[in-house]
């Protein structure tokens, strides 16, 4: 009887790996970073304008906030590397930017940038140190911490989402 069990368990979990993968997944860095790239916009065009100023407490980033602190720590982190930042592009543009079209326009600007840094560094180059704060770490440790920042306010972004009753366009609702 628990063969059975174990092989009815086996057997109706097939479909789901029969399912396609999000295109970038497993892919390395730079397929990961198209994935959590598209997923940032496409959230963001999701939500309507009149969200985008939505807070969950006072003195916690704003939807916009949050999209334009990842554009600028995107440029910051890149920079460390090597490429320079923008120079009209300004801390606190971090609250200052809030409509949606300039807000998405910022983020895809800083997504293309490290897209095109990281298809252009050469594989000996990901060792070389560099200094941040208060350590060293290698350009590839930037490159990581680029991508982990962005997973990670997608997360938050998620949530926010959620809260206001946008569902992310790749779920199921």
């Amino acid at each position: 009887m628990r063969k059975l069990l174990l092989l009815l368990v086996l057997f109706s979990a097939c479909p789901v790996f029969a399912q396609k993968a999000p295109e970038g997944i497993w892919q390395g860095y730079d397929g990961e970073w198209l994935h959590v790239s598209q997923q940032l916009v496409a959230l963001a065009e999701a939500t309507p304008q009149e969200k985008f100023s939505w807070r969950p407490a006072p003195g916690v980033r704003s939807t916009s906030e949050v999209y334009m602190h990842i554009a600028i720590a995107n440029f910051y982190l890149l920079s460390v590397t090597g490429p320079a930042m923008p120079p009209e592009l300004k801390e606190e543009m971090e609250k200052s930017v809030s409509k949606k079209p300039d807000v998405i326009n910022w983020l895809k600007r800083s997504q293309e940038a490290v897209k095109q840094a990281h298809l252009a560094v050469k594989p000996a180059d990901l060792s070389r140190k560099v200094h941040i704060a208060d350590r060293d770490a290698t350009v590839d440790g930037m490159y990581l911490r680029i991508i982990v920042h962005a997973n990670e306010h997608m997360g938050q972004l998620i949530a926010y989402s959620r809260m206001t009753g946008v569902a992310p366009p790749w779920s199921n609702q």
